[in-house]
């Protein structure tokens, strides 16, 4: 599916320079945020995407509300993410995780099951495991047992998948 960017006329995109501003505004936002400095990230996250919003300001918009423990704003940046740029897998399955987190791991599944197929995600790992921890929380121990599988045949020195499929190994038997 086609950026929101790409269905501007030349007149309504934004400019080389703007995107730069705003790139810039979102490298020491997750600076800042690597430095836990989540206030200031949040406002500079905020700040790149007034300049040119973008699917990666939104979803680590989102991450630095998760760390503030403001879960229900970090999925509504996901959303906002997603809006951006539909093929981006890290809002899918972050969606996910929060859900999780909030005990709605029945509802996560699904946002899990779209970033195992999204087209622009490098981690597809990630969406497996936490596919593996929403079955587990609900004790469909097959199925978690094979999505932790999936994930250790993407990522073999995946250290929590290969943990967690031991112990969800030891519940089967």
């Amino acid at each position: 599916m086609p950026r929101r960017e790409d269905n501007l006329d030349s007149e309504t995109r934004p400019s080389a320079e703007l995107r730069n501003l705003a790139f810039e505004l979102f490298q020491r936002a997750c600076q800042l945020q690597q430095q836990s400095e989540f206030e200031l990230a949040a406002e500079l996250y905020r700040k790149s995407i007034q300049v040119h919003p973008t699917a990666e300001a939104h979803c680590f918009l989102g991450w630095t509300y998760h760390s503030q423990g403001r879960l229900h704003d970090a999925i509504t940046e996901c959303r906002k993410a997603i809006e951006v740029d539909p093929d981006f897998g890290n809002p899918y399955n972050d969606t996910g995780v929060y859900l999780i987190e909030l005990g709605r791991p029945q509802e996560a599944i699904e946002w899990l099951e779209r970033a195992t197929t999204c087209t622009r995600y490098q981690t597809y790992h990630y969406p497996w495991y936490n596919l593996g921890r929403a079955y587990l929380t609900l004790e469909l121990f097959s199925r978690a047992r094979e999505c932790f599988q999936n994930a250790l045949d993407i990522e073999p020195h995946y250290g929590l998948a290969a943990e967690a499929l031991q112990r969800v190994r030891l519940l089967i038997q």
